[in-house]
């Protein structure tokens, strides 16, 4: 059996620097932006958008140099992610697990593997996910399977939580071999066994195409095994570098929030009786809480750059320490952001008043996605191990969800 090979939909541009790469992000989010609370409202799949995404040269950011990419910093990906974000949270979100399947691809694959997947990408593929499932007892628990089969290799299980699968050209599938370790393995979208539905009920992130995938005796190529588990047997960015990218979503969700609460408040917002003035603009008390926030949201911003930072470091030279050092720098930065989202889109209710709560506005979808995306891997258990880190020098466990 020959290994797989994939086209995307269309020829993506090449980038090749960091100032291109942001420039593209923010032509694109001006587009996406002008129909995205649509899309949230209408529930209306972002498969156009995305087709320009990944045509635009985006996907491919962080191949690495050597093999034709732009290798962009860290916190450049972050910004890319973060103004994504800020026009559509739901495609700010999808394109997150493409590159963590290609962080995991420079971590752990052979060189045959990163020049044909990288290659792939430079060409405007689309990874998406089949990473979590529904049914198992624990987050961190997978029954998927990817076992010898003949001179090939079999692919069974289910999947949820599968956001981008929907949209993809291939799934990079997490599954255990016969040794119990987990592989990843990078599935074409569209091979035979393979179903992607449309189940996703969330309240929030409506267009992630965040459902189940199903494999079904699903025939792959060993070429197309990337190891995955040995990413978190040593110590590598695998883990941080993920994380960065769902606090860069929640920055966005948060500057979406803020923004619209900034428009509102000076074209439609009326001031409170007592507070003397004839514009909410000229609220003091509204005065005070948007220049609070602005503040929180330039610190979000720092927290994200200095975490880009202790990552390209780490992977220049991933040592335990250096390791542990972005880790807590991403989970101080995903804690923060996490915290703002939430916090503004709340404040934009407080502040713009009961008229920002009629549906024509749909400012509750800022709400609803912080709330959902959020959800992924919690601050609660993010600040006891940063004080672990902090006060007794105890380095933070590897795992993708810190």
């Amino acid at each position: 059996m020959t290994f797989s090979q994939v086209t995307p939909k269309n020829k993506a541009t090449l980038i090749t620097t960091s100032e291109q790469a942001l420039n593209v992000a923010r032509e694109l989010a001006q587009v996406f932006r002008t129909t995205s609370a649509q899309r949230d409202r209408q529930r209306e799949l972002p498969f156009k958008p995305l087709e320009a995404l990944f045509a635009s040269g985006l996907g491919a950011i962080t191949v690495p140099a050597a093999f034709g990419g732009a290798a962009v910093p860290t916190a450049v990906l972050a910004k890319v992610i973060s103004l994504l974000s800020e026009a559509d949270a739901a495609i700010g979100q999808i394109p997150q697990n493409h590159f963590y399947a290609l962080e995991v691809l420079r971590v752990n694959g052979s060189e045959a593997q990163q020049q044909r997947f990288y290659q792939e990408v430079l060409a405007g593929v689309h990874l998406g996910n089949a990473l979590a499932e529904f049914s198992s007892p624990a987050a961190h628990h997978r029954f998927t399977s990817v076992l010898a089969k003949g001179d090939a290799y079999q692919l069974n299980g289910r999947k949820f939580y599968a956001t981008g699968a929907l949209f993809a050209d291939r799934i990079p599938a997490a599954a255990r071999d016969a040794e119990g370790k987990e592989q990843l393995v990078f599935v074409p979208r569209f091979q035979a066994g393979v179903s992607v539905i449309d189940d996703w009920s969330g309240f929030g992130q409506r267009t992630t195409g965040s459902g189940t995938v199903t494999f079904d005796a699903v025939q792959v190529n060993a070429d197309d095994i990337v190891p995955f588990q040995r990413a978190f047997e040593r110590p590598t960015t695998v883990g941080p570098f993920a994380q960065i990218m769902h606090a860069a979503i929640d920055y966005g969700i948060a500057r979406a929030a803020f923004s619209d609460m900034l428009n509102f408040i000076n074209t439609r917002a009326r001031p409170w009786p007592d507070s003397g003035v004839a514009q909410a603009n000229d609220d003091p008390l509204i005065i005070d809480r948007v220049g609070q926030l602005a503040a929180d949201l330039q610190a979000a911003e720092a927290l994200l750059d200095e975490a880009g930072d202790a990552i390209d470091f780490a992977q220049k030279d991933p040592q335990a320490e250096s390791v542990a050092a972005a880790s807590i720098q991403v989970a101080c930065a995903r804690a923060w952001t996490t915290e703002r989202a939430l916090e503004a889109a709340n404040l934009l209710f407080e502040l713009s008043g009961t008229r920002a709560a009629l549906a024509e506005h749909n400012f509750d979808r800022h709400w609803r996605n912080a709330r959902t995306h959020t959800l992924h891997d919690p601050v609660r258990w993010k600040y006891p191990i940063i004080g672990n880190y902090v006060l007794n020098g105890v380095l933070p466990p590897r795992r993708g969800t810190l």
